[in-house]
């Protein structure tokens, strides 16, 4: 039986790989700068920032924002606001508006 995916980021293939009551943790304690590439070669533009998490029962993955966000101390536990995934072949893009402290 094949399943019918949709391409593009969606909410759905979020929650297929980070359930909604798993807990996430920042793992990082800097954002890295996305930038855009002309004919193979950066430029000075950015177009987003990168940071690494980590949920309960997942290996360590890397989330998109794109605006820059204020990253909590490393290992603490977070909300990622709005998260959606995009599967490109073998591979998963996440991406977020925002982070918000868990208590």
């Amino acid at each position: 039986m094949k399943i019918k995916r949709t391409s593009g980021y969606s909410k759905d293939v979020a929650k297929m790989y980070i359930p909604g009551n798993t807990f996430t943790y920042s793992l990082s304690t800097d954002l890295s700068k996305q930038v855009k590439w002309i004919d193979g070669k950066p430029t000075d533009e950015v177009t987003g920032y990168q940071s690494w998490f980590i949920a309960e029962g997942t290996e360590p993955f890397k989330v998109k924002f794109t605006n820059r966000v204020e990253l909590p101390a490393m290992f603490t536990k977070v909300k990622l606001q709005d998260l959606e995934a995009c599967e490109v072949g073998n591979n998963v893009y996440f991406k977020a508006n925002g982070i918000e402290v868990s208590k």
